[in-house]
């Protein structure tokens, strides 16, 4: 399962944070403050060649997984330390008239942008449970509260994640395990998509402090949800 990884490391000596769908932009900058604040990151992709720098660089190691694939996601919980944090980053999007979308695409959205969250949140919350403590967030999307036109599958898939999350919530806050979904309501900026000059851009930093502060949230005031979105967005 461990295919590249940067340099060695004791994993058993701190908490170890699990990013499934990694790549560049978000993934990319939360596992840099993940890196910074002490913990042993691991990273989880179908396409772990693109990871090499980024591991190289904060000392995380990459795991290929299919996060659709039941078996992919046990072997990837059981190849790493049970992690303190886990977050869940994939989606898939099809756009175009619903008349028109071919179901294959369809199934392929809900599956990566919901299925695998199930089977991601099933395998950290078995293994949470058992030490009473523990964090997992969910990426989530404007799309997961609102559906737009000629979106009907992205939607369909983050509002489903949305519902996961709540429900985990509900359930898991009691027994100690913090369950997260941010609501990214806004493009992300990156080396691809800069900001055009009118600051409508999210950074991906700051985002990245967003879930940190999920995960250090006194459990007395614990949340379910947050919302970020560009300073400028009119509503």
């Amino acid at each position: 399962m461990r295919e590249t990884g940067g340099a060695p490391m004791n994993a058993t000596a701190r908490p170890a944070s699990l990013i499934v769908g990694a790549g560049d932009g978000l993934s990319a900058s939360l596992a840099r403050l993940l890196a910074g604040k002490g913990h042993a990151v691991f990273l989880a992709a179908r396409n772990i060649e693109k990871l090499a720098p980024l591991c190289e660089a904060i000392g995380a190691e990459a795991l290929r997984c299919d996060a659709t694939d039941e078996g992919d996601v046990a072997a990837l919980f059981e190849a790493i330390p049970s992690p303190s944090v886990v977050v869940y980053n994939p989606s898939y999007r099809v756009r175009g008239p619903l008349v028109e979308l071919a179901p294959a695409e369809v199934r392929k959205a809900i599956d990566i942008t919901a299925f695998g969250a199930f089977l991601v949140a099933q395998q950290a919350a078995h293994r949470m449970l058992a030490k009473g403590t523990g964090t997992i967030l969910f990426t989530g999307a404007s799309a997961g509260v609102k559906g737009y036109a000629q979106s009907a599958p992205f939607a369909m898939g983050k509002f489903a994640l949305r519902g996961l999350a709540q429900s985990m919530a509900r359930e898991l806050h009691p027994k100690g395990i913090h369950i997260g979904h941010i609501v990214v309501d806004g493009g992300i900026r990156s080396a691809q998509r800069p900001d055009p000059g009118d600051n409508s851009m999210l950074d991906p930093d700051a985002i990245a402090q967003t879930y940190w502060s999920l995960i250090e949230q006194p459990r007395s005031t614990w949340s379910w949800e947050i919302e970020v979105r560009p300073w400028r967005e009119t509503f």
